[in-house]
């Protein structure tokens, strides 16, 4: 995948608009570099969309992939600087970008979630919190009051953090009174996303997240920020949600009338148009030319379609 190719799914992000996404993207600059392990927002006046090549080539798969992460740089950027108090310790590093994947699995689904567990799939540890649990974990921990064995207490908050019970403040919590060092455990340069700058944010950023965080709904990714409708659910307005199902289904309906139906016969149009260059079909052109300053512009038509069917009725009728 190509910087070209990039470029072209963050404008289909900006139409998609999830997570209302939009009013970022729109204001960042877009470099590519390998000067940050995957993807970062700077903290400058002019903000700008920093993007890793060499980790969308080996790690991204898909068009969904790219806007996965994509999408999790957005959120670690707003939920970064909503209602966030203390230091970014390790055990909230693990617990921001643990529910901010949560997030991505439950309203885009297991094609976009699909990047983290690709790229987590090799995690240990709390680390594996950071995507979701495959098959055959799912059916370990559902089957573990069947007597199964060997399943860390742990699970259960994984369990709960990809069906919206558990929260970021759940997550912390369970990473420091873990007996294993987070610190040891978590590393900042194999998580998704920028970890390294945490400064204030320039203003234009900070507008365009606040019109993000106006369009939301739904709350609870931090339990001290105060009860949300739905746990950590963030889902655009009822009123950008009408327009995103009717253009749904207007495109269904254009597309059923406008696109041909596979197999259906086409019936051949004339097409004529006005090129400079001359041809024989235009005979007018050629006097033209004779005289004229300027390039002749002759009338150029396509020959018509062969009439199969009247050459093998021809052909195969007797002689009389």
């Amino acid at each position: 995948m190509n910087a070209y190719e990039v470029r072209g799914l963050l404008a289909e992000l900006v139409d998609e608009n999830p997570f209302a996404i939009r009013a970022v993207l729109k204001i960042l600059a877009i470099e590519f570099t390998d000067s940050v392990p995957t993807l970062a927002v700077t903290c400058e006046e002019r903000p700008r969309l920093l993007i890793n090549l060499g980790f969308v080539r080996e790690h991204c798969r898909t068009a969904e992939h790219v806007k996965a992460a994509l999408c999790h740089e957005f959120l670690h950027v707003l939920l970064r600087h909503t209602s966030l108090q203390g230091p970014l310790t390790p055990a909230r590093h693990l617990a921001l970008d643990a529910v901010i994947n949560a997030i991505i699995h439950r309203q885009l689904g297991e094609t976009y979630s699909g990047l983290m567990a690709q790229y987590y799939r090799d995690a240990q540890g709390l680390m594996t919190l950071l995507r979701p649990m495959s098959r055959a974990e799912w059916a370990r921990y559902w089957n573990k009051g069947r007597g199964e064995t060997g399943i860390p207490s742990w699970w259960q908050a994984w369990a709960g953090l990809y069906h919206g019970t558990v929260l970021a403040d759940d997550i912390e919590d369970l990473a420091q009174s873990c007996n294993e060092k987070v610190s040891d455990t978590v590393s900042l340069q194999d998580l998704l996303g920028n970890h390294a700058d945490d400064g204030p944010l320039p203003d234009a950023l900070e507008r365009a997240l606040e019109r993000a965080r106006r369009e939301m709904n739904g709350g609870g990714i931090w339990r001290n920020a105060g009860p949300g409708a739905n746990p950590y659910e963030l889902l655009v307005n009822s009123k950008q949600a009408a327009l995103v199902d009717w253009k749904a289904r207007t495109l269904a309906v254009l597309r059923r009338h406008l696109e041909p139906a596979p197999g259906s016969p086409r019936t051949p149009v004339p097409v004529s148009a006005r090129l400079p260059v001359l041809s024989p079909s235009d005979r007018r052109a050629f006097l033209r030319a004779t005289w004229s300053p300027f390039l002749p512009r002759p009338n150029g038509r396509p020959p018509p379609p062969a009439r199969r069917d009247a050459r093998r009725s021809t052909s195969t009728s007797p002689a009389r």
